[in-house]
């Protein structure tokens, strides 16, 4: 689904100058087409988040900077992992098998 504008802050019921921060901080980071910023589920996930920390859970503004950093960080990692659970399945049988064998020793450690 996409949004414009308008229709992201009425569905999360958010001023212009709540959008605004946001986007300025660098939690949020909209699509432009044609001049008009655009919005995906994933931002509505995020926002969410945004509104979660700020309001229940009380954490400040430096407080989401880090969280949505981490966020980032975690999806960066999933995604890496991902990439490298596709070249290993493409590996020969007796690498996939050593490889997965010195994860062993690792976690032994």
């Amino acid at each position: 689904m996409i949004m414009d504008d308008l229709e992201f802050r009425l569905y999360l019921k958010i001023d212009i100058v709540q959008l605004d921060l946001w986007i300025e901080q660098g939690w949020l980071i909209p699509e432009t087409s044609g001049g008009q910023r655009q919005f995906r589920d994933a931002d509505v996930a995020r926002a969410r988040l945004i509104l979660d920390l700020m309001g229940n859970m009380g954490v400040n503004e430096a407080g989401v900077d880090i969280v949505m950093e981490l966020v980032d960080e975690l999806h960066g990692l999933r995604g890496t992992m991902g990439r490298l659970m596709t070249a290993i399945g493409k590996q020969e049988r007796d690498v996939q098998r050593r490889l997965f064998e010195s994860l062993e020793e690792i976690d032994r450690f």
